[in-house]
């Protein structure tokens, strides 16, 4: 019996060393592991952060220049046809989409979603006035007709993305 007792006081102890042994040793590598993911995150903001701001300064100047009145202006001229500005307009939508569809990677699905809806709407307000105007009329009549139109709608949906991408873009600041 007192080797017994002999026994547990040799065990007990060092049990009770080797348990706390035990728990600062996961505490220091949880601190490490903590501290280095910290530091990890910081370096990766580093380098994504100034692609992010990037690609939401491109997504914005994609929306301003899918404006209406920006879009017209730049691509009208008074010696076009209404079926030749109509198809020139089309043509700068989609190049100027295609040019930005790689941005999505650096934003929401929700702010991706509302700059396709901004420029599915232009292409439909472009095309409806292009149906509401005879084929044979000038390039000058589609441009009013587009205007007429983007100011008869309630919901502006390019301003609205701007504010989406702009918002998250506010995010890091």
């Amino acid at each position: 019996m007192e080797y017994l007792t002999d026994l547990l006081k040799i065990i007990l102890p060092a049990g009770l060393v080797i348990y706390g042994m035990y728990v600062v040793t996961v505490s220091f590598l949880k601190k490490d592991r903590d501290m280095k993911l910290v530091e990890l995150k910081t370096k990766n903001m580093e380098k994504v952060l100034p692609v992010r701001l990037q690609a939401g300064e491109r997504l914005c100047l994609l929306l301003e220049r899918l404006t209406p009145n920006n879009l017209v202006r730049r691509v009208s001229n008074h010696a076009y046809s209404a079926p030749e500005l109509h198809s020139l307009l089309l043509s700068e939508v989609r190049e100027e989409f295609n040019h930005n569809l790689s941005q999505q990677v650096y934003f929401s699905d929700e702010t991706w979603e509302a700059v396709k809806k901004a420029v599915e709407d232009i292409v439909t307000v472009i095309n409806r006035a292009s149906q509401d105007i005879d084929q044979d009329s000038r390039g000058i009549d589609l441009a009013k007709r587009i205007f007429e139109i983007t100011l008869e709608q309630k919901n502006d949906s390019i301003a609205f993305a701007l504010n989406k991408v702009k918002s998250e873009i506010r995010v890091y600041f």
